[in-house]
């Protein structure tokens, strides 16, 4: 069973993502929240699979709760996904690194919406093609920083490959599509890969490969 928290501020957007999931024999709603105080208060409470959390919000707004939520070692087993009204802006980067491990827009399809909530309570990144295009042209328009959390030295060339692959947008069976590899190995690589750069997800690892220079978008 997958425990969802849903956490908004307008009441409407609740019920109907609530909905939702409540249709789902695979899923259920532990909690709801209005605002990124409350979310912290009920997550630590109910350690939900999953939190889908409102970018803006009164109190604390969500990308200041997904940080709180990620530096707190007892609830590194909690997903966070961002929802959001205003597509995929300057808000996508500023959630990656607060630690969400995917961004989604709340006008988003039903089934596809269902399926993000599954694939994020897996562990696996909501990295949409759209996502990693903002983040390119972020990356495009503003060089990063240097990185300091770690370095590619302790990276072995295969999972250099694959992080890579990974920024680029590519899923674990692209990837081993890609490399000739199992996909069993790409997820592989992929895990000990954020374990040596202390990724708390597959999202930080993408941040990861364009702070480093790993990855160099075209026409930077």
């Amino acid at each position: 069973m997958i425990r969802v928290l849903l956490v908004d501020d307008q009441p409407l957007i609740r019920s109907g993502f609530r909905a939702l999931l409540d249709l789902e024999d695979d899923i259920q709603v532990v909690a709801e929240a209005a605002d990124g105080a409350e979310c912290l208060a009920l997550v630590r409470e109910h350690l939900p699979d999953v939190a889908l959390v409102d970018i803006q919000m009164p109190v604390m707004d969500g990308i200041e709760a997904t940080r709180r939520i990620a530096a707190d070692p007892n609830l590194a087993d909690v997903h966070v996904v961002m929802l959001t009204n205003y597509g995929m802006d300057e808000y996508v980067f500023d959630a990656l690194r607060a630690g969400a491990a995917g961004f989604l827009v709340k006008d988003i399809l039903p089934e596809d919406f269902l399926h993000s909530v599954r694939v994020a309570a897996r562990g696996d990144a909501l990295l949409a093609p759209a996502v990693t295009r903002t983040l390119i042209d972020r990356y495009v328009s503003q060089p990063p920083p240097a990185f300091t959390s770690g370095g590619l030295e302790q990276l072995t060339d295969r999972e250099r490959e694959t992080v890579a692959l990974a920024a680029g947008g590519l899923s674990n069976d692209e990837i081993a599509r890609r490399l000739v590899i199992s996909p069993a190995t790409a997820k592989t690589h992929i895990n000990r890969a954020m374990a040596k750069l202390h990724a708390r997800d597959r999202a930080q690892l993408v941040v990861f490969a364009y702070e480093s220079g790993l990855v160099t978008p075209r026409g930077a």
